[in-house]
């Protein structure tokens, strides 16, 4: 007789009913699987995937398809504007997200080496506009100096679905999007942290309130630590209003000398007076700005962080109080930043070229990274590479404080316009130039010929595009490498 596959455990909560997975990406194929793996009855829609069991959402909502579900999935493209989000919500019916799922399928992890129960894994979470990839990744680096068995999972790429029934896993970095955050209800963390909150992802949204209120759900029912950037009061905002578990405390990160209940930079050494012992007298060291070197951009442009770019210490410092609030010693966050490598798209330098640095940051998606990217180099020394898909942001402020930085700016993207309108605003003697869209399989190759004419020896040309990347490329990272291979050509010349 053949085998017969393991039934899983039901989950927790789940109402009676047929599963509507929206959503057949990375995300939606997890939660199917899980769900079907537990005997639930699944129909997964999407109109992009042929593997998909409904493509036509207009001909399920009027043919009653929701008559017999009870509960909808949605994976994190799914507005809640969405028409079948819409009628889902108007039947009554749940909606969770990925993360809310996850949540309730944790299972423990394995006994102790004397035998001793183990729960499951808890959760260290990251959100905000920009810096989250960056954030967890060195949230793992520094678990994993400290002997934790982790994983980095949520937006960063492995859905939080297929990490939670691991039990060997000692603890979880999961980076969480406004997105996922909207339809998550119960989730708590042992320690969560909302980096910043800049206008973004309006388009999905709707309002810069709304889009802060889903970043702020994060700190619901925390457990351990709120950690909250000290330079954004509204990350503030979202710390005291969260409903957190009895005994949970609020820790600030900080570019300065910290007070008590932060951490922040003294000199040149990255301190702790958010959980030392001796908080109120002492800083405990948790390392140095040296450690973070192999992050830096080359340009010593901040008295504050020399070379090593401002945003980035932020980071390191955001992922050291959640790491503290875990129990990690002070020694493992400055092992974990040193064995620290970034992912691809991160400010990297892809060329250099008639004495022209060619540096991608094609994950500078929004304006709010755009800004911190362009801030890294030294006043009028840089031909900015951007353009692409706007979101719905407007991009005066970006123009208006970092127009110093320009010596050229080259406009790529099928809208050019939301940009153009700005620098003709705020930097009116900067010269622009915009690339026909017309040929997508060559606009980065025009791109980086037309930003090298505006180059001097000695300057930068930098991808941080300040858009999304879906109007000409497939991802960032498909952007990116169309701009590092034109790049590396210029050698060819």
């Amino acid at each position: 007789m053949a085998p017969q596959p393991v039934q899983q455990p039901p989950v927790p909560g789940l109402p009676p009913g047929r599963v509507l997975v929206a959503g057949l990406g990375v995300t939606g194929r997890a939660v199917a699987a899980a769900l079907r793996g537990r005997g639930v009855d699944v129909t997964t829609v999407d109109a992009r995937e042929p593997g998909a069991d409904v493509a036509d959402v207009a001909a399920l909502l009027a043919d009653d398809g929701l008559a017999d579900v009870g509960l909808v999935v949605a994976s994190p493209g799914w507005p809640p504007t969405s028409p079948l989000l819409q009628a889902a919500t108007g039947r009554g019916l749940p909606v969770w997200s990925e993360v809310e799922l996850a949540w309730r399928l944790r299972t423990d992890r394995r006994p102790g080496p004397d035998g001793t129960h183990r729960g499951p894994a808890p959760w260290l979470v990251v959100t905000g506009t920009n810096g989250k990839t960056t954030t967890v990744g060195m949230l793992e680096s520094i678990l994993a100096a400290a002997g934790r068995r982790t994983a980095a999972v949520g937006n960063v790429g492995r859905p939080v679905v297929d990490a939670v029934t691991d039990p060997d896993l000692d603890v979880l970095a999961v980076e969480l999007s406004s997105f996922q955050l909207h339809f998550t209800h119960s989730m708590s963390a042992q320690a969560a942290a909302v980096l910043n909150v800049a206008a973004d992802h309006l388009d999905w949204h709707g309002t810069v309130e709304a889009y802060a209120a889903d970043k702020g759900r994060i700190f619901e029912r925390t457990q351990v630590a709120c950690v909250y950037n000290s330079a954004d009061p509204v990350t503030e905002r979202l710390v005291r209003d969260a409903d957190v578990v009895d005994g949970a405390v609020a820790v600030g990160f900080t570019l300065a000398m910290p007070s008590v209940g932060q951490v922040g930079l003294v000199e040149d050494v990255l301190v702790d007076r958010g959980f030392a012992t001796l908080r109120h007298t002492h800083a405990a060291e948790l390392g140095t700005l040296a450690d973070l070197a192999h992050l830096g951009s080359g340009e010593a442009t901040d008295p504050r962080t020399g070379a090593v770019p401002s945003h980035v210490v932020a980071d390191a410092l955001a992922a050291a109080a959640l790491a503290l609030a875990h129990g990690v010693e002070p020694v493992a966050v400055r092992d974990g930043l040193r064995a620290y490598v970034p992912g691809a798209h991160r400010i990297q330098t892809v060329a250099v070229a008639q004495g022209v640095t060619y540096v991608d940051d094609s994950k500078a998606t929004n304006a709010h990274a755009a800004a911190a990217s362009l801030a890294a180099y030294p006043p009028g020394g840089v031909v900015w590479v951007a353009g692409g898909l706007a979101k719905g942001a407007t991009f005066d402020e970006l123009v208006r404080a970092r127009a110093d930085r320009l010596r050229g700016v080259v406009l790529i993207g099928v809208d050019p316009g939301p940009l153009a309108q700005a620098l003709a605003r705020h930097a009116p003697e900067v010269p622009v130039e915009s690339i026909d869209p017309g040929d997508t399989g060559t606009v980065m190759t025009r791109a980086v010929d037309q930003a090298r004419r505006l180059a001097r020896p000695g300057d930068t040309v930098l991808l941080a595009p300040a858009c999304a990347s879906m109007d000409q490329f497939a991802s960032y990272a498909e952007r990116g490498d169309a701009f590092a291979a034109a790049a590396r050509a210029l050698g060819d010349r």
